[in-house]
């Protein structure tokens, strides 16, 4: 039996996703314990031309609510990308997880061969499904989820391997 595209996208957003309100809990306490102000992990950076930490989840989001809803062939929620909080930012995260939990298995499954349109700054991306997953939508996604946490642990938070990967079910 082949692996499904809902199978490929939907259940590793929401596993990820679910992680990182976890770790956003491990950071509220973290600065609770070392009484500094939340707003620092929120502008946290690694370098200084790259985004800061609250962008790394907007952009995060965005990958698997876009990536879902273009497979699907639905319009994807808008999110303002206004969250100035951790609580902000995990309403966000749960946003993310409701809508694509919402997207029925059958809208996404069958879109491996579907033409998929991706807005770019020098002009519209045509590519098909299963490379869209596969090659775009999957690596964006984890380089953001990955860089939160980096930045977390950058800063501090107690975090480990176990924590990225989440448990296992």
């Amino acid at each position: 039996m082949s692996i499904s595209m809902h199978s490929a996208s939907v259940p590793i957003f929401v596993r990820m996703l679910n992680n990182m309100l976890t770790w956003l809990d491990k950071a509220e306490a973290h600065a609770t314990a070392k009484k500094f102000e939340t707003s620092v992990l929120l502008a946290a950076r690694l370098a200084p031309d790259m985004l800061p930490f609250t962008k790394q989840i907007q952009i995060g989001s965005d990958a698997a609510k876009f990536g879902v809803a273009r497979l699907a062939g639905i319009e994807a929620p808008k999110f303002e990308d206004t969250e100035s909080t951790l609580a902000e930012l995990r309403e966000r995260i749960r946003k993310t997880i409701d809508f694509v939990q919402s997207v029925p298995a059958d809208k996404i499954n069958g879109s491996e061969e579907r033409d998929i349109t991706v807005p770019r700054r020098d002009g519209p991306m045509i590519v098909k499904g299963e490379p869209y997953l596969k090659n775009f939508v999957l690596p964006n996604f984890f380089f953001h989820v990955t860089t939160t946490y980096a930045l977390l642990r950058h800063n501090g938070v107690d975090l480990g391997k176990s924590d990225f990967l989440g448990p296992l079910k």
